[in-house]
């Protein structure tokens, strides 16, 4: 006899809810709990960028677009690439998604086969170990926490196997803000190379990154631009997460592949976002620049702050996570984060949903204003100080 279970996909039966989201839809109706949960930046839109939107809608621009997005954002993307030491053609090359996470699933449907491998370097964003394991590939994961919270190439080499078909990256990385070191990045680019894989790095981050440190991108090493999918978007460095805008660069042939699926599942990205988009690579560069300054300013604060309650914490290099060590309160990550959440009206995420390398610890955003950070920090800090007793 059917069960009604039996009237579901399995495949999405087996994967798990996304842990973020978890803690999000618990802070639904209590304004009282101060959020460093979600990844979300606390500024709107820069005022050009929402400007230029809201004239096209009011010039009736409220069709849809090519498959591949507006030929002006996927200009302005090509220009802006440049400054990275990559060249990718705006007609065949670049495709705009509805955010970097379509961006993440469209790829992995393209480029996995069942029973392929893809090496997934953890702690990392909840989104890749599901979506991989959905296209019935197997996902090799690596402890990136063993090397300083990047992976190394050593490790990468280690787990590659006649099956392996790519490598899953994340620099500035989520939940740990660290970056992958230029000398590092060179070393993976060659082993990726010599196997003849994918390497499949989400740089939605590469804007905020601090103390003088710059994001490079592996695709911009010679020879690699074959074996590279670049996926970025506008979310973080813009302040455009409601308005689900990305991008995928990559080889043509591939580009190809992926456009299919992106035809199929959203058609387009919302035609306004792209213009608004587009506007922000040519003008809104002081904004994003503003924001970046301030987000390395709470960091500091933060940082400061959870050293001084003697948590261990990697100093983030980029992004606007932190990802401090609560192993020594005697808790789980998930019973540190419901008991501060249910006894102190403080929200963040438990480390170990970004999968290895995360229990023991707690993600906390510092893309909110600082009144509400130095609250939240002083109720953690009670916390952290209730459990010695």
């Amino acid at each position: 006899m059917n069960t009604r279970e039996d009237r579901f996909s399995k495949s999405v039966m087996d994967i798990p809810p996304s842990g973020i989201r978890k803690f999000f839809e618990m802070l639904i109706g209590h304004d009282d709990v101060i959020s460093l949960s979600v990844g979300e930046p606390d500024f709107p839109t820069p005022w050009c960028m929402r400007e230029e939107a809201f004239y096209h809608l009011e010039k009736g621009h409220t069709s849809y677009t090519s498959n591949w997005g507006l030929i002006e954002l996927r200009e302005e993307i090509a220009k802006y690439m440049k400054r990275y030491n990559m060249d990718y053609n705006p007609e065949k090359e670049i495709l705009i998604t509805v955010g970097a996470s379509e961006g993440v699933d469209a790829v992995l449907r393209a480029i996995l086969n069942p029973e392929d491998e893809i090496i997934v370097s953890q702690p990392c964003y909840v989104n890749y170990t599901p979506l991989a394991e959905l296209t019935k590939a197997k996902v090799v994961t690596i402890d990136s926490s063993v090397n300083g919270y990047y992976p190394s190439a050593e490790q990468i080499e280690a787990a590659c196997t006649s099956k392996t078909k790519a490598l899953m990256i994340c620099s500035p990385n989520n939940p740990t803000g660290t970056m992958i070191p230029r000398e590092e990045l060179a070393k993976i680019a060659e082993v990726c190379k010599k196997h003849k894989i994918w390497v499949i790095s989400d740089e939605i981050y590469c804007e905020l990154a601090y103390d003088g440190s710059e994001h490079v991108s592996i695709g911009s090493f010679p020879g690699m631009k074959d074996y590279t999918i670049i996926l970025n978007g506008f979310s973080k460095s813009f302040a455009m997460t409601g308005w689900r805008i990305g991008y995928i660069a990559a080889p043509s042939d591939l580009l190809v592949q992926i456009v299919k699926l992106h035809g199929y599942n959203t058609i387009c990205a919302p035609i306004f976002s792209q213009y608004a988009a587009a506007e922000g690579l040519r003008n809104a560069w002081e904004e994003v620049e503003k924001m970046r300054i301030s987000y390395q300013e709470r960091r500091n604060l933060m940082y400061r702050s959870f050293q001084e309650m003697g948590l261990p914490v990697p100093e983030p290099t980029g992004a606007f996570y932190m990802f401090p060590d609560i192993s020594s309160t005697g808790l789980t990550s998930e019973e540190f984060a419901t008991q501060l959440f249910q006894k102190y009206n403080v929200a963040v995420v438990p480390g170990s949903v970004f999968g290895k390398g995360g229990e023991g610890h707690i993600r906390c955003c510092y893309a909110t204003a600082v009144d509400k950070i130095k609250i939240a920090l002083e109720r953690i800090a009670e916390f952290v100080e209730s459990l010695k007793k």
